[in-house]
């Protein structure tokens, strides 16, 4: 049986940040499809650059984006 995917009510429980990893894993894509996204400037989630080359995702913009809310224009 496949690994089951966090649910919405899940997510909400999060810490504020959250890996690439954990975010793929809500998002239904693999982990080096959303780097890549990030390292291309268009990622679906706002993500914070920690170091040279290591990425955290928002999980307020996750929970955002899973809700199906519109991103703010920044």
């Amino acid at each position: 049986m496949p690994p089951k995917r966090p649910t919405l009510a899940d997510v909400r429980s999060w810490p504020a940040t959250i890996s690439v990893v954990e975010a793929a894993d809500a998002l239904g894509c693999s982990k080096t499809f959303l780097y890549e996204r990030i390292k291309r400037g268009d990622s679906p989630v706002k993500t914070l650059a920690v170091g040279e080359r290591r990425y955290v995702v928002i999980t307020a913009d996750l929970i955002r984006l899973l809700s199906g809310e519109e991103r703010a224009i920044a």
